[in-house]
């Protein structure tokens, strides 16, 4: 028995590790570029995203349906519909509610609609972990993103920067939030 918790406990910490394990890297260019901006732009881009184990998207999408509609007709189509749906209705409000939350102190916040910003932020979601929850068994989701920073009026790329492994330990949903944290911060700190 104390065997067995011991065990639990060690996983349950092992687990808590790894959820905070994402990588901040600077693939080009320099943030400071957005010093004194108030509003940025955002665009998400979902195109040549991995899933899982499946290298694109469209097959683990496939496989969900049919097992979705072998299972219950239109169970699948339904379960479809859902998983773009969520993107607007869920990932997307959450990263953008947590960024601007967590960027206040720079005075910089992010808008679908703010066309007369000067700079672009395109959130590019490159993988995608669903993560699974199972009994006592358990799997965080996490996301992989490249954000890209670009001139508005150019289409001039300023920095790329990509974050890895952000984990969302409710579901994908909260690995949007989290990624929204976790680039407020890092642009608070490297905005200069």
């Amino acid at each position: 028995m104390k065997k067995t918790v011991l065990l639990v406990l060690a996983a349950m910490l092992l687990s808590g590790l790894s959820m905070n394990a994402q990588k901040i890297t600077v693939k080009s260019g320099s943030v400071s570029a957005l010093k004194g901006q108030k509003t940025l732009l955002v665009q998400y881009d979902y195109s040549s995203m991995s899933v899982g184990k499946y290298d694109k998207e469209s097959d683990y999408i496939d496989q969900k349906v049919a097992e979705g509609n072998d299972a219950e007709a239109g169970k699948g189509d339904k379960w479809k519909k859902e998983w773009f749906d969520k993107r607007s209705s869920a990932y997307e409000p959450s990263f953008e509610e947590l960024f601007n939350k967590y960027s206040e102190k720079s005075g910089l916040s992010c808008s679908k609609t703010a066309n007369d910003a000067a700079y672009t932020m395109n959130v590019h979601t490159v993988f995608t972990d669903v993560g699974y929850y199972i009994g006592v068994s358990s799997k965080p989701s996490y996301i992989s993103a490249e954000i890209t920073f670009t001139k508005a009026s150019s289409g001039e790329k300023v920095a790329v920067v990509f974050l890895e492994k952000v984990p969302g330990v409710g579901g994908i949903n909260q690995a949007y939030a989290k990624l929204g944290k976790s680039l407020a911060a890092y642009l608070e700190k490297n905005i200069k």
